[in-house]
């Protein structure tokens, strides 16, 4: 039996606003995937992977969670003993979860009690985003546990604020001039590193009180409008918040990108955000009109993921 494909997924909005309570759109994103196989080990990616995991069902052992949640480590590490490792592409430092995958993949095969997507209750789904941030902080020192939990759901999530989340429908796809796409920014980018120049930046209280007041409330407006399908208002919340972002996540975004970023801003041919927690990996665009804004952007590698 062959099992399950695990993707990548995109924080649409909320990359830092979430931790400070705004609202996050999270959805899935199948161009990158992972699943867990079995291999006599013979590359070195399968070795590597195999001896990651070895490393991680010790972490894994050592933390306690209740009958609901509990995963079988003994399976696990025979399992491991027989030459399961994780077969990815999805990239790592590119802000698109992949220890995500990984640690929703390993969830999905050895839990205990088996849960169903489709069907888990608003609270149950609290319950596990808290699991599997604790098994996900093995990566990232902490972690909220969004990531793997956009992963093994496979399904939008609209993070309501530090409580409460809820699967979400995205308004349908169409082949229209407007598209959400991903920017390659060449470089990867460490999460932990950012988060940390995050808090620093938390400690002034005219970086608090801007996040707050100017952040937060063009975050919130955009996923309003955007699961509205009401354009107008979402792009100019959308310029509202990539040039906060410019202002204020300088440090975060790839050198690389200064430039285009100014020149989306400035055109208004289209605006980026980060994906994650930017230092590098993949930057967000969003345009009304992707052949200009592709023009524009000549010798950047991208990726439409949504048309409108």
């Amino acid at each position: 039996m062959t099992n399950p494909l695990f993707y990548a997924k995109i924080i649409l909005f909320g990359e830092y606003g979430m931790i400070e309570d705004s609202q996050g759109l999270v959805v899935p994103y199948s161009f990158y995937k992972g699943t867990l196989k079995y291999s006599d080990l013979a590359s070195e990616f399968e070795k590597k992977s195999n001896h990651h995991l070895q490393k991680y069902s010790d972490y894994l052992a050592d933390l306690s969670f209740s009958e609901d949640f509990k995963l079988d480590i003994d399976h696990f590490k025979a399992d491991i003993a027989n030459g399961l490792f994780f077969d990815s592409n999805i990239p790592q430092g590119y802000g698109v979860g992949s220890s995500g995958a990984l640690v929703a993949a390993i969830f999905e095969k050895y839990s205990v009690e088996k849960l169903n997507p489709e069907t888990i209750s608003k609270e149950n789904l609290k319950n596990l985003k808290a699991v599997f941030g604790e098994m996900e902080s093995y990566f990232h020192g902490k972690s909220s546990g969004m990531d793997p939990l956009i992963c093994y759901m496979n399904l939008p999530i609209l993070i309501e604020n530090k409580e409460n989340l809820d699967k979400v429908a995205i308004p349908d796809g169409q082949a229209g001039k407007g598209a959400i796409f991903l920017i390659d920014s060449g470089i990867t980018g460490e999460t932990g590193p950012m988060i940390q120049i995050f808090f620093e930046k938390m400690k002034t209280e005219g970086f608090r009180k801007t996040l707050k007041e100017e952040f937060i409330r063009y975050n919130n407006a955009c996923i309003e409008s955007f699961l509205k399908k009401d354009m107008n208002p979402f792009f100019r919340n959308l310029k509202k918040l990539s040039h906060w972002a410019y202002e204020h996540f300088r440090p975060m975004i790839p050198e690389s990108i200064f430039n285009i970023w100014k020149k989306g801003l400035d055109s208004n041919a289209y605006y980026l955000k980060l994906c994650g927690s930017g230092g590098g990996g993949y930057i967000l665009g969003f345009t009304q009109d992707y052949e200009k804004a592709e023009k524009m952007l000549d010798g950047f590698q991208k990726e439409v993921i949504y048309r409108f």
